[in-house]
């Protein structure tokens, strides 16, 4: 696993200097330029503009929208673009976005403006998606290169590019091929025209050409810098993904406001509980709420020593850490079921140190409203009155503050104020619990919890409850009841697959459901060749997307198969291959994503307010 490094507006006259751009304009008894930290994002409603826009607005960054859809929106022109401020001449934005490189009609005096002013400020342009032609400095791809569909091709990033903004790369580019009936990526693949000043930054091989054409790079013309995108791409698409960050920073000349990571971080709930298991004949779960009551014969899954010691292996090799949340109950019951013993408590307590650890409540107690369990799905119990029935404040406290002393007595190197409640309960939970356990506050704050963690599918927004803070989770599609992947893939059938196909009909009942399958999986090898890649790319898109939110799984899933590691793997692999070693991933605790997750909040609505004013002047920054 590697450390990373956070994109922050430092040694701007370095970096001016190197880039070779003047400061401002070229006017010697005019004084140095005051450049406003903002960027201009003019908008088509084009999925490649708003990908950019998107990617600033998550960074932090200042973005300034104009749509150009929008009867009533702003005319650009150049008081638009700059004023002057204290005597000084002032650029309002420090870089400009356009859908292509001249959006506006023939001979429009908004494009006009904007030359004008980018050539007099040094302010760069970045052409979102625009194609091959002498007029952004390559030649025709028709006739001279190509035009068509990209999806598989890997491109690669050019000495110049890795030399510059997008060093943080390991070279390679891989366009997303997801469906072999979607064209999922169009491009215009071409080479510099004759005697323009270009300089490809990611290029791919041009089919039936010994020759490689750019997708990204860069155009010097007329006293202005154009970065020249050929391809189109949203903002969710793995390439995008990887290109998006150095886009940014080529704009900004790496000074901006906002900052940009990789994290990953995994949660493995049920830690000394036993999990149930799913029943390939009945389709559910003896054991829980899924399965009508006393119906199949439970069959639990609980790790053992040896899961342990592969646990400790894989950290090893990976250089990352699990986050455990542990259920103090599951230990004292093995004991009193063994004569005392419990070797897989006995060997974590032992290696404690080398994990983190997270209170997830003495016994796993549903802690929301008392569920009446004897229909399916389950409901909350009722009073005569209609009224729901709780559990009880004491009764939430007491399975913080028992499961707390147990992980103390057993030396869990603990941040008390973390929790993860069972099943996320207490917070509410659609249909059946539409709002939060009123007790569940008040618990908290008897406790001294201060971040709580949330289901991200559910409730995804960051919010307060008592003391404590949600943070939420992204669940992986690996399931809790499955220790062996033949029941994973009996389980996944069960749901996404139609009645028809025996399956559970919610595909049919719910057509946006995105991981609906045509036909059954193969028992045999449907775990590693469908829902691994797809778990991956999911995964891994959350880890490319700036997002500190973390993933969890559950005890079951690092037992008997041990199915959750190649997704984790797929991850930590995937990423590998991307990145260089000076962007690694960030493996941040629970507490230290919640107070992440705050900050990107406060930022966010300072921005939006106004509060924020940041501007360079020649290698002088201000905020």
């Amino acid at each position: 696993m590697k450390r990373t490094i956070r994109t922050t507006a430092l040694a701007v006259g370095a970096l001016i200097a190197a880039l070779g751009l003047p400061a401002g304009p070229v006017h010697a008894d005019a004084p140095a330029p005051r450049i406003d930290l903002r960027v201009l994002v003019v908008s088509d409603g084009g999925p490649a503009t708003d990908a950019i826009a998107a990617e600033l607005e998550t960074a932090g960054t200042p973005v300034t929208e104009v749509d150009l859809r929008d009867a009533g929106r702003p005319v650009i022109d150049a008081g638009f673009l700059a004023d002057t401020v204290d005597g000084r001449p002032r650029a309002r934005f420090q870089a400009v976005v356009l859908p292509n490189d001249n959006p506006f009609p023939a001979g429009s005096a908004e494009m006009t403006a904007l030359a004008d002013y980018e050539r007099a400020y040094a302010i760069p342009q970045v052409d979102a998606y625009t194609y091959a032609r002498p007029e952004v400095g390559l030649q025709a791809a028709v006739g001279a290169g190509y035009a068509g569909s990209v999806d598989g091709v890997r491109a690669e990033v050019t000495e110049a590019g890795l030399s510059g903004s997008f060093g943080y790369l390991d070279g390679t580019v891989p366009f997303e091929d997801n469906s072999p009936t979607v064209g999922e990526s169009y491009a215009y693949l071409s080479t510099p025209a004759p005697g323009a000043d270009f300089v490809p930054y990611v290029q791919a091989a041009i089919p039936g050409r010994p020759t490689k054409g750019s997708l990204v790079g860069e155009y010097r013309h007329d006293g202005r810098r154009e970065l020249v995108v050929t391809f189109v791409y949203n903002q969710h698409q793995q390439q995008f993904r990887l290109l998006a960050r150095g886009i940014v920073e080529w704009m900004t000349g790496g000074v901006h406001l906002g900052a940009g990571r990789n994290y990953f971080a995994v949660h493995v709930d049920d830690v000394f509980a036993a999990d149930d298991r799913w029943d390939t004949e009945l389709n559910c779960t003896p054991g829980d709420v899924d399965c009508p009551p006393g119906e199949g014969t439970p069959n639990p899954i609980r790790m053992v020593p040896a899961d342990v010691d592969h646990a400790l292996a894989w950290q090893q090799s990976r250089d990352f850490t699990l986050d455990l949340a542990y259920n103090g109950s599951g230990s004292v019951d093995h004991r009193e079921d063994n004569g005392g013993a419990d070797p897989l408590a006995d060997r974590f307590v032992a290696e404690r140190n080398r994990f983190r650890w997270i209170n997830h409540t003495y016994t796993h107690a549903f802690l929301g409203c008392r569920q009446d369990v004897t229909v399916v799905p389950w409901k909350c119990a009722t009073d005569p009155d209609g009224s729901t029935q709780w559990v009880s404040r004491n009764e939430i406290a007491d399975e913080i503050a028992t499961n707390r002393v147990w992980g103390e007595s057993a030396g869990l190197p603990l941040v008390n104020q973390e929790l993860v409640t069972g099943e996320h309960s207490g917070l509410k939970v659609a249909p059946q619990q539409p709002e939060d356990n009123p007790n569940l506050g008040p618990a908290l704050t008897d406790t001294g919890i201060t971040w709580l963690a949330s289901d991200n599918s559910r409730d995804p927004v960051q919010r307060r409850v008592g003391s404590a803070t949600t943070v939420p989770r992204y669940p992986m599609n690996v399931f809790y009841n499955a220790g062996r992947a033949a029941e994973q893939v009996d389980e996944y059938n069960w749901i996404y697959t139609s009645r028809a196909q025996g399956g559970s009909g919610i595909c049919e009942d719910n057509p946006a459901t995105s991981t609906c399958l045509t036909a059954p999986l193969d028992p045999e090898t449907g775990y590693a060749e469908h829902i691994v890649p797809l778990e991956t790319r999911i995964a891994l898109g959350h880890v490319l997307s700036n997002d500190p939110r973390p993933h969890f799984i559950h005890q079951s899933n690092l037992a008997e198969d041990r199915i959750a590691y190649p997704v984790l793997d797929g991850v930590l692999e995937g990423y590998a291959a991307l990145f260089a070693d000076s962007a690694p991933v960030v493996n941040l605790r629970m507490a230290d994503i919640g107070v992440e997750m705050q900050r990107r909040a406060a930022w966010r609505n300072a921005v939006d307010a106004g509060q924020v004013t940041a501007y360079r002047v020649g290698d002088s920054v201000t905020v």
